[in-house]
């Protein structure tokens, strides 16, 4: 399995934080995803297709959600609502794009952002192909980021 596409959806998370919402952030450990169930609340995803196909998500609890779209905004965001889930829609459009700009070699087209929102949430990614994630770790909270790519096959 030929993971090299995940450090630039890291980076690219790493600068959104910097840059949009003026926070440091470090990303953690990797780790295979056993299950399609999200422990945190809000999800945003995007997917991806060309050479390449999958998703990256951005998966929040629900506070570091309303911490992130408020650095994001600049005004207090404390219920959800159509400004949690359109800023959190908004990083994960941000985050996927600025990644694909490292990633040419798969001609990535980026879909629209959905949000999915509540405890214990499902999103599938494609069938035999290993999610990724990355906890990320700031001063907002902790938060996962996921990358699912299925790459073509490398000829030896």
């Amino acid at each position: 399995m030929d993971v090299s596409y995940v450090n630039p959806f890291v980076v690219s998370t790493i600068e959104t934080l910097q840059k949009m919402l003026n926070i440091e952030g470090k990303a953690g450990k990797l780790s295979l995803k056993d299950s399609s169930l999200h422990s945190y609340d809000v999800t945003g995803v995007i997917g991806l297709t060309g050479e390449a196909a999958g998703s990256i998500c951005l998966s929040f609890p629900q506070e570091v959600a309303f911490k992130a779209v408020t650095a994001l905004l600049g005004m207090p965001v404390t219920m959800m609502g159509d400004e949690v889930t359109d800023g959190i829609g908004e990083l994960v459009n941000i985050v996927a794009g600025n990644a694909k700009q490292y990633l040419t070699k798969y001609n990535l087209s980026i879909s629209l952002p959905k949000v999915v929102v509540g405890r214990n949430h499902s999103v599938a990614s494609m069938s035999g192909v290993p999610t990724i994630v990355v906890p990320i770790v700031s001063s907002l909270g902790e938060f996962a980021m996921e990358i699912s790519l299925k790459t073509p096959e490398v000829k030896k």
